[in-house]
């Protein structure tokens, strides 16, 4: 069950790597509410975050990553895309910037990054994983999924 869902994750970031337009927040906050709403994502993000810290694949792509921030932003992120009633600001300012500095959109804090396809998919098969060991329907996180997967053009530059 596990190998289909994955394989579902990666269906769906294959078919985002096609000329489409941007994916947009829904419209109703089904998905929103089969995350487990506002405290269910943030239950996502906290299992989620260390699943990064920890998979050798891509935890070094985090090193200088405000950690703190990026659990604000992904739970922001998460909302909005889902339906919930959550604004995703898209700011990112590293450790080294100790907040102040320019705000960098996904293109550009990602640019210097050189993420693979094999990390953007090993991210969103923790993100998976994530979900699963919070209970959280595979065809609701297959949807979430979708809507997030078109920033692969944004985020993968190797």
């Amino acid at each position: 069950m596990m190998k289909l869902k994955i394989l579902c994750a990666v269906a769906v970031l294959l078919a985002s790597s096609l000329p489409a337009p941007a994916q947009t927040p829904y419209t109703d906050d089904a998905v929103y509410q089969g995350l487990g709403g506002k405290d269910g994502i943030a239950h996502i993000v906290d299992t989620f975050i260390p699943m990064l810290l920890a998979d050798p694949r891509i935890k070094d792509s985090f090193a200088d990553f405000d950690m703190k921030q990026l659990a604000v932003r992904l739970g922001e992120q998460f909302c909005e895309f889902s339906g919930g009633p959550c604004k995703y600001r898209g700011q990112h300012r590293d450790k080294t910037m100790d907040g102040v500095g320019t705000v960098r959109d996904m293109t550009t804090v990602h640019q210097d990054m050189k993420i693979s396809n094999a990390q953007f998919n090993a991210l969103t098969e923790d993100l998976q994983v994530a979900m699963e060991r919070n209970n959280v329907p595979s065809s609701v996180s297959n949807k979430l999924i979708a809507k997030l997967a078109p920033m692969q053009r944004a985020i993968v530059t190797k």
